[in-house]
């Protein structure tokens, strides 16, 4: 008997959500839903600077507006709480000192300044490939250095290439060190980096499906090879298109691109998951429509692979 499928929406409140956001949102409702499994809410508030609580509040306001309920999480309570990332401090502590048990961890002094200039530039997205300059310091040059510096940490990545099969993308591989090189896992302020925050929440959460966007799929082996390491089951990935404007820019909360205090103002519950389903390729007309008559016949079959543009018109004046 196959387990009970367990999918999570995990934004971060770092001001109001827009309409890739929601997009997301609706197919992992969706792909959850459609397979009678639990879904969980969970905040990703672990940078203190961008992420407050009222952001938070109005984040489950608005997917309460949009029909889109969850089971556990965030507001909710459950088994497996707290549900914001920055009361869950303690478990990454643990999970970065058994990384450290097994010696593959290491401090890096580096500024930012000096990472970008002995670094590649990493694709498209301002991400750089880290030379290793720290991993072979030797100790006293470490104790040398942590009396005017404070460190981040980094995992030693090893020199092996990682694969998987994304639920609606397919077969993906990268090689770890020509991609990103050693990573980071705690900052030099003491906060637990994004790769093993979510690792270790989607573990304990026992989350084993993961439903976000294509902007995070080169993220997916650094966290497969964390869940190998500290020894947690692997969940199911699906990465879903990004929305684009029309010049081919990505949607993005900083630009306020058609923000859910726009689009409220503007449209109905239904009218606007009328639209989302038409961009996500379950309805050929974009009427109005609640998410829960979408899900009877919800297939990942039906959702585009590439990225989506979004048309002016659709959500003009």
């Amino acid at each position: 008997m196959e387990p009970l499928l367990r999918g999570r929406f995990a934004p971060s409140p770092s001001g109001r959500m827009h309409l890739g956001n929601v997009f997301t949102a609706l197919l992992a409702w969706l792909s959850v839903r459609a397979a009678g499994g639990t879904l969980v809410l969970r905040m990703e508030d672990l940078d203190p600077d961008r992420c407050r609580e009222e952001y938070a509040q109005v984040l489950a306001e608005d997917l309460r507006w949009l029909g889109l309920d969850w089971d556990e999480g965030y507001q909710m309570g459950g088994p497996h709480g707290p549900y914001r990332q920055s009361e869950r401090t303690e478990l990454y502590a643990a999970r970065f000192r058994q990384l450290e048990q097994m010696g593959l961890v290491y401090p890096c002094f580096c500024t930012r300044a000096e990472r970008l200039a002995a670094s590649a530039p990493h694709r498209g997205d301002g991400q750089i490939l880290y030379s290793g300059r720290c991993r072979s310091l030797s100790p006293q040059e470490r104790e040398e250095l942590s009396r005017t510096r404070r460190s981040a940490w980094r995992l030693a990545v090893p020199d092996e290439r990682v694969s998987f099969i994304d639920g609606h993308l397919g077969y993906y591989e990268e090689d770890l060190c020509r991609a990103c090189g050693d990573f980071i896992i705690r900052r030099s302020d003491g906060v637990y980096a994004y790769q093993l925050a979510v690792v270790t929440d989607d573990g304990a959460m026992e989350i084993n499906q993961v439903v976000r966007g294509q902007d995070l799929l080169d993220s997916t082996p650094r966290q497969i090879l964390l869940y190998r390491l500290l020894g947690l089951p692997q969940p199911v990935f699906y990465h879903v298109p990004l929305l684009l404007a029309e010049d081919g820019r990505r949607l993005s909360k900083r630009d306020m691109d058609l923000d859910m205090g726009a689009l409220r103002a503007r449209y109905s519950p239904e009218q606007l998951v009328g639209k989302l389903a038409f961009l996500a390729g379950l309805s050929p007309t974009g009427e109005p429509v609640r998410p829960a008559e979408l899900a009877a016949d919800f297939s990942w079959s039906k959702v585009p692979e590439r990225d989506v543009i979004v048309q002016t018109s659709m959500f003009g004046e």
